[in-house]
């Protein structure tokens, strides 16, 4: 095979092994020329570790990579970029106090002691225009959207001249409108001739943009099919390896007021008002969902009914009670579990053991405590085996940290912790973000077992088909605001919550 005939990227009999443990087996990855190629699989099948292997970021134990034909061993990703392949990854890694072109030219050895501004802004200036990727390159990231700053990881890369662009859940942080521009973009690229591999949960966004589609199930690769030739279902059954079986959802049956903001506005991380004046009631029984894309005010709005936050004015009423401004033991103790975004920040404690995460929440009462100062160990034990065989959580050695556990497990484990003392109140933020079909349906299901409890939900997603699927009512949010809530979701188009999403009034 000549060069130029050769695939852009060719990766043959890969392994990877952590632990004794085979994250990809034997894997065979091809990427073409003005091709978008798009990586499928469940959690831990080992998609984002191929292309890890691919960007330089680990190296490979067993096969060999070839670049237009040339074999090419990596020993970081700086030689991978070098090479031409560029990475970004599913958490923007931005530098927030530095300016757009500053952080484009960070790291590059070919930038001179003394730095040509001019020269640098004009070149992002003529990608910028090139590949519709507006952005202003004296803005400091810490002012941009976060469809701005993906936009600042993409010109990144093609400030590098990268090839190829790798890009890791991609659409997951921008609304339906800021994806369909998006896919304009990449189709620009791939016009130009840089290839893309596009690691993916949404099938439906997969099958509208990509040429190719590889599946990977435990770390070896199960199929490569064209995207006409396929069906979602055939690609679920492959990622799976059986059927998914159907969310069981049943009619809802609202009770009381559970849950009530009367026009509750709190602080953001900077000092600044990022909750303004928000109202709403949640009931028992109801799955109320927030829309809006990341970066308007949900996290300030859980936080601050999580008790984590302080309110600047307005109420917070759990049942007739105003507990604005109470600690986070204080909404524990009148039922409100808070299932946050990040697992490992914020969620759990990755250096602690199972049976200590699961004790957080416990620790200062019966049973798990013993008196002011112990833990009855072995109720948390017995408690851990039970509640790790009810949710199917991947079992590791007793004593063995979390962060040995795969995503979708961590996820599973947090769940249990925050469910196990059937609260009656639910702040779920992204539940289902970046899980594969399994584990997603699997947490949707206990949302709904939930529900049916007589627990509020408020469930925080910027999916908007995960919020038509689970949400009675959905309420939008912009900049901190509450746009409007559709009592009857059926009745509103994703267009139109969309619209909302983005701050336009419909």
């Amino acid at each position: 095979m000549s060069e130029s005939s050769a695939p852009l990227v060719t990766m043959s009999g890969i392994d990877k092994i952590f632990f004794d443990k085979y994250a990809n087996r034997g894997v065979d990855f091809e990427l073409e020329r003005g091709e978008t190629h798009a990586l499928l699989g469940e959690n831990g099948a080992g998609k984002t570790t191929l292309m890890n292997v691919l960007a330089g970021i680990y190296n490979p134990d067993a096969g060999r990579i070839y670049i237009e034909g040339q074999e090419a061993r990596f020993a970081s990703p700086k030689d991978a970029i070098a090479s031409g392949i560029g990475m970004v990854h599913q958490h923007f890694m931005l530098i927030p106090a530095f300016t757009v072109w500053e952080n484009m030219i960070l790291g590059m050895d070919s930038v001179p002691f003394v730095i040509d501004k001019r020269n640098v802004t004009a070149k992002i200036t003529e990608l910028s225009e090139r590949y519709s990727l507006p952005v202003d390159p004296g803005a400091k990231v810490s002012t941009l959207s976060i469809g701005e700053r993906q936009r600042v990881e993409l010109l990144k890369m093609l400030y590098r001249e990268a090839k190829v662009l790798i890009l890791d859940e991609p659409t997951s942080v921008l609304t339906p409108r800021e994806t369909l521009d998006f896919f304009s973009t990449l189709r620009r690229m791939t016009a130009a001739g840089h290839g893309i591999v596009l690691i993916s949960h949404k099938i439906e966004e997969v099958l509208s943009i990509a040429d190719r589609m590889t599946v990977l199930r435990r770390g070896e690769r199960a199929a490569t099919v064209k995207s006409g030739e396929t069906r979602k279902e055939t690609l679920v059954r492959m990622m799976m390896g059986h059927n998914p079986e159907n969310l069981r959802r049943k009619r809802a049956r609202f009770g009381q007021t559970v849950l009530s903001c009367e026009n509750l506005s709190a602080r953001g991380d900077r000092g600044a008002i990022s909750l303004r004046g928000v109202s709403f009631d949640l009931k028992e029984g109801e799955i109320l969902g927030v829309a809006g894309v990341a970066g308007n005010a949900q996290d300030e709005l859980c936080e601050t009914l999580a008790g984590l936050r302080s309110p600047d004015s307005g109420k917070i009423i759990l049942r007739g009670e105003n507990v604005a401004g109470m600690g986070p033991r204080e909404f524990i103790e009148r039922g409100v579990s808070y299932i946050p975004v990040d697992r490992t920040r914020t969620g759990l404690v990755p250096n602690m053991n199972m049976r200590e995460n699961i004790a957080l929440k416990k620790y200062w009462r019966k049973p798990a405590a013993r008196g002011k100062f112990m833990l009855d160990w072995n109720f948390l034990d017995d408690l851990t085996r039970s509640l790790a065989e009810a949710y199917s959580i991947q079992t590791i050695p007793a004593e063995s940290p979390v962060r040995a556990l795969s995503g979708g497990n961590l996820q599973k484990l947090m769940l249990a912790r925050e469910l196990s003392d059937k609260p009656s109140v639910i702040l779920a933020m992204h539940p289902v973000w970046g899980l594969d079909v399994g584990a997603a349906g699997f947490v949707r299901e206990r949302m709904m077992e939930e529900r049916g409890r007589g627990a509020g939900i408020l469930f925080v997603s910027d999916d908007l088909d995960d919020l038509f699927e689970m949400s009675d009512r959905i309420m939008t949010i912009f900049e901190g605001r509450i746009m409007g809530i559709a009592d009857n979701p059926s009745d509103f188009s994703r267009e139109r919550i969309g619209l909302l999403m983005a701050g336009m009034a419909v």
